[in-house]
């Protein structure tokens, strides 16, 4: 099942994400991280239940990368599930995104 929520963690946003990532819910994936960071110093994206991912979806996490990049604020990807990770890595965008393996790397 796709679900996407956000919660607060002292001064940050962990958006946590589950299922498919892909076009017909990538939009609300991309709302919630940049909502994510107009109120939070860091904001984290938890990975560890995501099954797909798509060329929309990553492109969501990008934005949100280069959004966060310009406000000055940390942006992380946490727990990548192994079909994620195969997805960053193939993309070469886990050298550019900050992964960390639980929400503890948010604030670090």
């Amino acid at each position: 099942m796709n679900g996407v929520s956000c919660e607060s963690l002292d001064g940050a946003a962990l958006v946590r994400l589950a299922g498919e990532v892909d076009l017909s819910w990538s939009q609300e994936v991309r709302r919630t991280i940049l909502d994510a960071l107009r109120g939070a110093a860091a904001v984290g994206v938890e990975l560890s239940a995501v099954s797909y991912i798509d060329s929309s979806g990553i492109a969501a996490l990008v934005e949100g990368f280069q959004t966060a990049r310009v406000q000055g604020r940390r942006f992380v990807l946490v727990g990548a599930s192994p079909p994620v990770r195969a997805v960053l890595e193939l993309a070469r965008l886990d050298r550019v995104f900050v992964l960390v393996e639980d929400a503890s790397g948010l604030c670090g």
